[in-house]
């Protein structure tokens, strides 16, 4: 056994993911002492950037430690022998919880996690990563409970909030998702994905000026965020600002090219000045990233109808039906659908 390797799990169970950091880089650092293709120290990486919040690094870790198959065999050994030899420790369940979970097995790492909170329940980590797995799964509710949990262990603890705070807007709770943003605000005022969540719950509530100065502000923070950019947009249209609107929809597709929403967005705002054959190209370009795009397809139909393309257009209601998941929405394209002489088989 490498000092490396010594050094990485004297701190995973301490619990110190900087220090943990730290020797996983330098174990990562000397190749001619350990297997170069080793992901065991990529792994302590993944779990450290976890536990600190650095989830773009942690995902980056995770492609070189828990993607291949050999890998993933290699890493459970050692996780399995670092349980075995430390049961009764909190950290080494949670590491084991994390490895499930993101080796395709995440029933699995209920347990683990289950485990790590009855060895350390001042901790919030346990009910934290608990409650992804459970929201993961639809179950809103357990999910919401753990994320509590988590909050009332540790109220600086910014992710949790944030994920609750996620967890009530998609169940409409608007009244108790907001605190939970601007608590996580109040935490990291540049916290541009904060700023951005409070923005679109704002907007919900139909507190538009207020949404959009937190958009602007989440964009400020982080000017190169093609979603913001699409929302505002969407936004400044419901504000009857057109020219304001195109400005962020050709702003989002700049900074994410593949935004399909933004492309879509783009074509009907050209169709409706009369500009078709720009549309056209617009609702293209969305379905090429999103082949079930079904307000693209709408588009599309809208274009050959006003050509007198008919069964073409027919052609693209139908899919247009097909990939609509409102209701009202879906009556309405059947109506377009209809006019032009299609069917509809339910």
């Amino acid at each position: 056994m490498s000092q490396y390797q010594i050094q990485c799990e004297a701190a995973l169970l301490a619990g110190d993911w900087e220090r943990a950091t730290q020797a996983a880089l330098a174990w990562t650092r000397y190749p001619a002492s350990v297997d170069p293709r080793d992901p065991r120290p990529h792994f302590v990486l993944n779990v450290a950037h976890l536990m600190n919040a650095r989830f773009a690094e942690a995902w980056a870790s995770h492609a070189e430690c828990l993607q291949g198959a050999e890998d993933i065999a290699l890493v459970k050994k050692w996780v399995e022998g670092l349980l075995a030899q430390h049961a009764d420790d909190a950290p080494a369940h949670l590491i084991m919880g994390l490895f499930l979970a993101q080796s395709g097995q995440s029933e699995q790492s209920l347990q683990s996690y289950k485990e790590a909170a009855r060895l350390a329940p001042q901790s919030a980590y346990p009910h934290y990563f608990l409650a992804q797995i459970h929201e993961r799964a639809g179950h809103l509710e357990m999910a919401i409970k753990e994320y509590r949990e988590a909050v009332r262990l540790d109220p600086a603890y910014a992710p949790a909030r944030t994920n609750l705070g996620v967890a009530y807007q998609e169940q409409g709770r608007l009244e108790m998702a907001i605190p939970q943003y601007r608590e996580v605000i109040k935490l990291n005022p540049n916290d541009a994905v904060a700023h951005a969540n409070l923005a679109c719950a704002l907007a919900e509530q139909g507190k538009t000026q207020a949404a959009l100065l937190e958009y602007q502000e989440a964009l400020r923070l982080n000017p190169r965020d093609g979603e913001v950019h699409f929302a505002l947009g969407g936004l400044y249209e419901t504000k009857n600002r057109p020219d304001l609107a195109m400005k962020e929809y050709r702003a989002a597709v700049e900074a994410k090219p593949d935004l399909a929403a933004a492309h879509s967005a783009l074509g009907w705002m050209r169709f409706d000045r009369g500009h078709r054959e720009e549309a056209m190209e617009c609702f293209n370009q969305a379905l090429k990233f999103d082949p079930e795009n079904a307000r693209a397809y709408l588009g599309v139909a809208k274009c050959y109808a006003s050509r007198g393309k008919v069964q073409l257009a027919i052609e693209n209601y139908t899919k247009a039906i097909k990939y609509e998941q409102d209701p009202q929405r879906k009556n309405e394209i059947m109506n377009n659908l209809y006019k032009e002489g299609g069917t509809w088989d339910t």
